[in-house]
């Protein structure tokens, strides 16, 4: 059986109207699931944007996934940041849990542990604010579920490669 592998692709694309759905509709036409997707302007002045893709598949399906994208028209630049060496990859996550007594201090004291700040409280909930890698976020709302987990809202992975070079 052929591995499945999760990567993390940059993609450096023209920030004009219809870029955004010409990349969703490479991924979505062929089959392949994107589990995270960001996208902002980089560089106004050329009239950059980065889109961040968290993808998975097999090798040679990603390996796919970034020829086609090479071929579209507005891309400039990808980056398989997974394969092209050490990046940094994070990710904000506003988390809402209702509850009272103790299950409202356990809630925040794992908020502590994790580091998640308290950004809204009202004497039945909190609204959570907290930044990482994506496993770190998942294992927090898991630990809140119990607690009186009531919605999630999240951004999507941010990723850089480290060291001195850029995009």
């Amino acid at each position: 059986m052929t591995e499945i592998e999760r990567h993390t692709i940059a993609v450096l694309v023209d920030n004009e109207p219809g870029v955004l759905a010409r990349v969703i509709g490479l991924f979505s036409g062929r089959g392949y699931n994107i589990e995270s997707l960001t996208v902002a302007e980089v560089d106004r002045a050329a009239g950059l944007s980065r889109i961040t893709i968290v993808t998975t598949g097999t090798r040679m399906i990603i390996e796919q996934i970034k020829a086609q994208l090479s071929r579209l028209v507005p891309v400039h630049k990808i980056h398989d940041l997974t394969d092209e060496g050490p990046f940094v990859e994070r990710e904000m996550a506003l988390i809402k849990v209702a509850g009272k007594g103790e299950a409202r201090i356990e809630s925040l004291r794992l908020a502590d542990i994790f580091r998640a700040r308290v950004v809204d409280s009202t004497t039945e909930s909190f609204v959570f604010e907290m930044t990482g890698s994506s496993e770190k976020l998942n294992a927090f709302i898991t630990l809140m579920e119990p607690l009186g987990l009531v919605e999630i809202s999240r951004t999507g992975a941010a990723a850089i490669s480290r060291g001195p070079a850029s995009f």
